[in-house]
């Protein structure tokens, strides 16, 4: 059985949720952007594509990103809620916390957009807000069977898909068309309008499958069962979502579209992340391979503080007083101004994660 550490945290998790950050972090800093400026060969901008989501139909590594947070959010709920559990904290202790927590995420997600608009706006796209829902779902299935939480996961899956197929309604009646689909149609109701790029506020609905079946990794990894074993049911779990994923993509049934979180998407991406957690889980607490991992730790555990602050601050003033300073410096060895974009961004990048291990070092973490 998966021992948890001392400060009752799993390694490769935290390290994982790290990565995602750092990365996370490195798009608000604007690291790739930068970087694919660049009068660069074809295989560096090939390359560099896989750090912005797909415009529709097809699958990048970026698109994996908000997958992963999501499915780690549910994992860590259910470590968090063993642990008070094992302290003999009551469950509607615990209930009030997680419903409070949710409350939190949802009104900083919306926050956010108000943010980003310099005024006061009413949209539901942000990341935070659709975690508010999946996590309060995937709370009330902590408890139940793997079959059970593997069911309703799929069946809310397969609730949006139908929804986008059989909901037709008068300029919203292409299941898989931008802007003119099922879910596109639901944000006029709740919002008034619809995203430009795409994204719908109801991928809270298929996309709890990520944060349900995070937690039913989380009851694997601190189960009874041999590390062998967990890291076998991972691996195996993974290729079958991915099979299921582009076989729906393939097929015709579901294709891949992540800005409406199809059915293809969702099982294609669960098991890249299962893949991603299975590898990490192995190298680092089976293997006990912890070197460097402080590097993506220190981010990892302080996730939504290193989130709210490349989202407010950092966006906002951060990345343009530090290019001041830098462009300024090698503006006076005449860099020319597409490298120096891309030193300023890497700096940004640099004094964030410092930030993070600032705070580690003096234990100052930042939750919900």
């Amino acid at each position: 059985m998966t021992q948890l550490k001392a400060n009752g945290r799993l390694l490769s998790l935290d390290v994982m949720r790290g990565v995602i950050m750092i990365l996370l972090a490195g798009e608000s800093c604007r690291v790739y952007e930068s970087l694919h400026d660049l009068e660069a060969g074809s295989l560096f901008k090939g390359l560099l594509t896989q750090f912005f989501h797909h415009p529709w139909h097809g699958l990048h590594f970026w698109d994996l990103v908000q997958p992963a947070f999501m499915f780690m959010a549910g994992t860590a709920m259910y470590i968090a809620v063993e642990r008070r559990r094992a302290k003999g904290i009551p469950e509607r202790d615990t209930f009030r916390h997680i419903a409070l927590r949710s409350l939190k995420l949802f009104l900083l997600g919306t926050g956010l957009h108000c943010i980003y608009a310099g005024r006061l706006v009413w949209e539901l796209w942000n990341v935070l807000t659709q975690l508010s829902f999946t996590t309060l779902v995937a709370y009330f299935l902590i408890r139940s069977p793997f079959k059970i939480q593997i069911g309703v996961a799929v069946g809310m899956v397969v609730l949006n898909d139908v929804l986008y197929r059989t909901v037709l309604m008068p300029g919203f009646d292409q299941p898989f068309t931008e802007g003119h689909n099922f879910g596109a149609y639901m944000d006029t109701l709740l919002m008034g309008k619809i995203n430009r790029d795409g994204w719908v506020t109801i991928n809270c609905i298929p996309t709890a499958a990520h944060t349900i079946l995070g937690v039913s990794a989380g009851k694997l990894l601190m189960g009874p069962w041999t590390n062998t074993y967990k890291v076998k049911t991972l691996l195996i779990a993974g290729v079958i979502a991915l099979v299921i994923g582009f076989g729906l993509d393939l097929s015709g049934i579901s294709p891949i579209i992540k800005r409406i979180s199809t059915g293809g998407f969702v099982f294609a991406s669960l098991g890249w992340v299962t893949l991603i957690l299975a590898g990490l889980y192995w190298w680092i607490d089976v293997r006990d391979h912890p070197k460097y991992t402080w590097i993506a730790v220190v981010v990892g555990m302080n996730a939504i503080f290193i989130y709210l602050l490349f989202e407010t601050v950092g966006g906002q003033w951060l990345n343009g007083a530090v290019a001041i300073f830098v462009n300024g410096f090698t503006g006076w060895l005449h860099i020319p101004a597409a490298i120096q974009a891309v030193l300023s961004a890497l700096a940004v990048w640099a004094l964030e994660w410092y930030i993070c291990y600032w705070l580690y070092q003096r234990k100052i973490f930042f939750k919900l």
